[in-house]
């Protein structure tokens, strides 16, 4: 009995601690936040991930916040037909991370 009290707590724990680290914004919150200068313009950040794999796709971008800051996540399609997921810091632009998607 403990330990199962104890595993479920555990388990809670690390789905509040997931459910904090990172979470998808919607476009209402997304809309206020540009409108209050604190993110950048998707098509800008946009433009930036096109131009590191030209000729590619737009196959999905998200905003999230993720530890406090607000992050463009953007799956491309390459020509080579390989999807990179792309993230960029939403208030600044700087790129986090450009790898090939799983």
């Amino acid at each position: 009995m403990i330990f199962n009290l104890r595993a479920c707590s555990l388990l809670t724990l690390a789905t509040v601690c997931t459910l904090v680290s990172a979470r998808d914004l919607n476009q209402d919150e997304a809309l206020r936040l540009r409108q209050q200068g604190v993110i950048l313009p998707l098509e800008h950040l946009l433009q930036q991930a096109m131009g590191q794999h030209p000729g590619a796709k737009l196959l999905e971008a998200e905003l999230e916040t993720s530890h406090g800051d607000y992050v463009y996540e953007v799956e491309l399609l390459t020509q080579a037909g390989v999807v990179r997921e792309i993230k960029l810091n939403a208030s600044n632009g700087d790129l986090l991370k450009d790898e090939e998607d799983d």
